[in-house]
């Protein structure tokens, strides 16, 4: 059985906010150049007028809409939902974790007759989603399913900007985030021209401390407490990079046979996108597929970003249909991995 991307949606606030901003509102001036060292120029930050307050919630309705008008399904053909969000906020007061999100978005849907679960694995959230939905289709247990993830994170960079306080400060990098939400309808019908090829996650639990979402220590409010150096190290990009070997090998392919078009990193910093590509060309010997990215005017969308990023390019009607697409994780946990698809059926 042949899994493809059937359709694609995506949601990002109105309201734009610059990196210059973001450092402007530290409570203890700092004299940093965040935007060079990312590269992230540009965020969208969710609406917060009590009339049309976009939580996780709405902000996940709204991209599951966006995906649904882009389907031949209708809701009711939906067989299953899985919510994959980090932040699971619902209006301005509520983190939720029972009812599942889910099972909450099945319902305002109307997609009654749809199974329902959250999962949560940090920034690879949405393509631990699809490697799930995937696995559930080849098995027989369902035909077709909904992944969304809905993402309203920049709280934890307010958060940041009320307790930063030192030079090299954990939560300097929340302050590149941005919300957005995503959805994508995976389906039984892929053939020679729209096929998941492969998704394969790995977890190296022993980096699970580099990178923690938590309630601050410090004030009220959602906090993110990241160890850059170790997270960015060579050693640690080049685990996800050596075990893409290994199932290469594994499998009887190599770089060159699989001839990637483009390819997607979490949209989390310019430059070490950069330097993961010098790795990975370097470790494999061959050029590297074009690099696809919107980092620059959304920052890191978190779970978000690798389909805001497909999204975008698709919009834009800058990926040709029958390309073929290699999507890989940077996520907490730590996660690496890899997902490869040939679409040309999606559009945005």
């Amino acid at each position: 059985m042949r899994t493809r991307f059937e359709s694609i949606g995506a949601y990002t606030p109105s309201t734009i906010r610059s990196t210059e901003d973001v450092i402007a509102s530290l409570s203890v001036p700092r004299a940093l150049d965040l935007e060079r060292i990312t590269g992230i120029k540009n965020r969208r930050v969710h609406n917060t007028d009590p009339d049309d307050y976009e939580s996780s919630f709405e902000l996940a309705l709204r991209a599951i809409d966006d995906c649904l008008a882009h389907s031949d399904y209708a809701v009711t053909d939906i067989d299953v939902i899985i919510s994959v969000s980090i932040t699971r906020f619902r209006g301005p007061e509520y983190f939720c974790y029972a009812p599942s999100f889910a099972l909450m978005l099945r319902n305002a849907i109307g997609a009654t007759n749809a199974l329902h679960f959250d999962l949560s694995n940090a920034c690879a959230g949405m393509i631990t989603g699809v490697m799930l939905l995937d696995r559930m289709i080849k098995a027989g247990v369902v035909r077709n399913g909904l992944v969304v993830s809905g993402e309203m994170i920049t709280p934890g960079a307010e958060t940041a900007a009320r307790e930063i306080n030192q030079p090299y400060d954990p939560q300097f990098a929340v302050l590149t985030v941005g919300d957005a939400a995503v959805a994508v309808v995976v389906d039984d019908r892929g053939d020679d021209n729209d096929e998941i090829h492969y998704i394969e996650l790995m977890t190296t639990s022993a980096g699970a401390e580099h990178c923690i979402g938590m309630p601050s220590n410090k004030t009220s409010g959602i906090a993110m407490y990241t160890d850059n150096r170790a997270l960015a190290s060579e050693a640690r990009f080049l685990q996800g990079i050596s075990r893409m070997d290994d199932f290469m090998k594994e499998t009887g392919r190599t770089w060159e046979s699989e001839k990637y078009d483009y390819w997607v990193h979490h949209q989390f910093s310019g430059p070490a996108i950069e330097y993961i590509s010098a790795l990975t060309e370097r470790h494999f010997d061959t050029p590297m597929p074009q690099t696809l990215n919107v980092y620059e005017d959304f920052g890191n969308t978190a779970s978000t970003s690798h389909f805001l990023v497909l999204h975008e390019h698709l919009a834009g009607q800058r990926i040709p249909k029958g390309s073929k697409v290699l999507l890989v994780p940077e996520a907490s946990g730590v996660v690496s991995g890899h997902l490869a698809a040939t679409i040309s059926r999606l559009e945005a």
